[in-house]
């Protein structure tokens, strides 16, 4: 059999879920970045590649794992990873997770954490379905409010309701007009940023 990270290898200190690859791939990023002068390792693993050199990943061993739950339940299931020695468990945009159905794979990720540890859980809003995650997995939690931020003076909000397929034809129509001077454009994915920036 094979040995799962922690069983005689590098321990797995940190773990970080998040609810997509993108978000995975753009905190690892971050992590190699800030962390080019120290001696850490990490790993990111995410579904949609093969699993082979995630596997070899785990089994050498990773001070830091960020990874999103389905990937990971699969990881879990097959043994390749222990998280005995985590010591602290990061939560990134709880909410998106939940409402992405991963619920009952966040619980059985918990079960698999040891019970003294520091869980951190960020979230946008503050629905029931949160509060009943964070009255699950946290103990004694302290919560902390960001102050809800507004729009500057000046500036007119409009949503517009369309199918996915509109989405691009809606933005080309919008930049069209000629009072539009500077404009700031959020996507969900780097491939449809990089599809927006194709077509304008």
């Amino acid at each position: 059999g094979r040995t799962p990270a922690g069983k005689g290898t590098r321990p797995i200190r940190n773990l970080i879920l998040t609810p997509t690859r993108e978000l995975a791939i753009q905190i690892g990023e971050s992590f190699a970045a800030y962390g080019k002068n120290l001696h850490l390792k990490h790993t990111v693993i995410f579904g949609g590649v093969p699993q082979g050199a995630q596997v070899r990943a785990l089994q050498h061993g990773v001070d830091i794992l960020i990874a999103t739950p389905g990937r990971l339940i699969s990881h879990i299931k097959m043994e390749n990873a222990d998280f005995s020695g985590v010591e602290h468990f990061i939560l990134d945009e709880a909410d998106r997770m939940l409402d992405m159905g991963f619920y009952d794979d966040i619980i059985s990720i918990v079960k698999t954490l040891p019970v003294k540890r520091q869980t951190v859980m960020f979230s946008a809003t503050m629905p029931a379905k949160i509060k009943k995650l964070a009255e699950t997995i946290l103990h004694e939690p302290e919560f902390v409010n960001v102050a809800i931020s507004k729009p500057a003076e000046g500036i007119t909000q409009q949503a517009y309701i369309c199918y996915e397929t509109q989405k691009r034809m809606l933005v080309q129509k919008l930049l069209a007009n000629n009072s539009v001077d500077k404009t700031i454009i959020f996507s969900s994915s780097k491939q449809n940023v990089k599809d927006v920036y194709n077509a304008l």
